[in-house]
């Protein structure tokens, strides 16, 4: 018991003198050149590459604007301190002279500096819309951290603009970030990476992939089943609950399955070898973005990637079987059972049932998607980035970068 005790005592202490006292200081250190009005810094936080969230907005900069871009990557779920502790250093000092910095998930780092007036902190987040509950809407939460550590460590700080994908979620996100009396921060101008949704050539190489993936895919509908994770970001799990045997069984003649699991699990569930001409794991294979774009029926529980699939108008089913567990470990926004535009199950049988009466409930699930859709992503309509980069930059000054 002493040793655990000294083990937090020594924890908390490290990260009271990082966070208190070292970061801001080397950031105020490093502070004293002039700022680079071309320098542009994007910051990925747990994942080692551009993520989707960042791709449209990244490449469009790099293709047609002569900014200086970096990257960087704080791989914020590497085990060992000293590494996180290196890298936050390393963007502590290239940020200090940077204009303009892109983020897309709370950044603990940066939260900890008083932020340069000439310095812009753009949060794209990486959800659209707003399902469930983050930031401040966790606090004391079994998922998020106590509100006195909050008070200690407060985030999404620094911020000079948000944003979002309709003027609905504008509250939830305020809530979130603790933004209540600066929501002009907060712009529902549209989420950049929603924009690929709208580009057709997109999708005619979505299915060509697909199919060369999955030779057995070709002619038969796709369902794609792609749920969040469970528990804790440093130990996420996925859920292996689904009984792809009976759905073999039953829907293999018409359909194949096609799973996606979320980016933060590292253990996904095996498929046997003989089901892998109905089921394929697409997680490490297709982007999010190519699965929703193919699928004509989408299985989720409480991913934000429904907001996303209301765009393509199509079915979706809401496979919740530990709701009742999840609301007391996270917590919605809205009320889950009278918001989800589609049915929800929490047995197989259920699932089963409803995917094979899609035929009469499609109109009716789809009258739901498209409600859904005008009130959550309202200014998600394809040029969400040119008017990300336009509030930004100004007309005046990307017409001076430009290419």
């Amino acid at each position: 018991m002493k040793k655990k005790k000294r083990k937090r005592w020594i924890h908390s202490s490290l990260k009271f003198l990082l966070m208190k006292i070292c970061y801001p200081f080397f950031y105020r250190c490093c502070s004293w050149k002039t700022v680079d009005k071309n320098k542009v810094i994007f910051v990925e936080g747990r994942l080692p590459k551009i993520s989707n969230s960042f791709e449209l907005l990244y490449n469009l900069l790099k293709k047609e604007y002569t900014y200086q871009i970096k990257e960087h990557f704080l791989l914020g779920l590497d085990k060992k301190r000293r590494n996180r502790v290196m890298r936050n250093f390393f963007l502590l000092k290239d940020i200090a002279d940077a204009k303009y910095i892109f983020i897309n998930d709370s950044i603990p780092v940066l939260n900890t500096i008083s932020l340069r007036n000439e310095t812009k902190l753009i949060q794209v987040w990486h959800g659209c819309g707003a399902f469930k509950k983050f930031g401040y809407s966790t606090a004391d939460l079994l998922f998020g951290d106590s509100k006195i550590e909050l008070e200690k460590y407060p985030i999404h700080q620094n911020y000079s603009l948000v944003t979002v994908s309709s003027p609905e979620v504008v509250s939830a996100f305020a809530e979130a970030m603790g933004l209540e009396k600066q929501k002009e921060i907060i712009q529902p101008i549209g989420v950049s990476r929603s924009d690929i949704y709208f580009r057709s050539k997109f999708y005619k190489k979505a299915k060509e992939k697909l199919e060369n993936l999955m030779p057995s895919a070709k002619n038969k509908k796709i369902l794609l089943y792609a749920p969040t994770y469970r528990g804790s970001v440093a130990e996420a799990k996925t859920p292996d609950v689904l009984d792809i045997t009976l759905f073999s069984k039953e829907l293999g003649q018409e359909y194949v399955l096609l799973l996606k699991h979320h980016p933060l699990v590292k253990k996904l569930p095996i498929i046997d070898q003989e089901k892998r001409a109905f089921c394929m794991d697409m997680t490490s294979k297709m982007s999010i973005e190519e699965l929703l774009c193919v699928s004509d029926i989408c299985i989720s529980d409480y991913s934000s990637l429904v907001f996303e699939y209301s765009l393509l108008e199509k079915p979706i089913i809401f496979f919740a079987y530990d709701i009742e567990e999840y609301f007391d470990w996270r917590g919605f926004y809205f009320c889950y059972e009278e918001l989800a535009p589609g049915p929800i199950c929490k047995t197989n049988q259920e699932l089963l049932e409803q995917i094979k009466q899609m035929k009469q409930i499609e109109p009716i699930i789809i009258n739901k998607i498209q409600a859904y859709k005008n009130r959550f992503m309202s200014s998600c309509d394809g040029h969400a980035t040119e008017r990300i980069l336009e509030k930004v930059f100004g007309r005046k000054e990307l017409d001076l970068h430009k290419r």
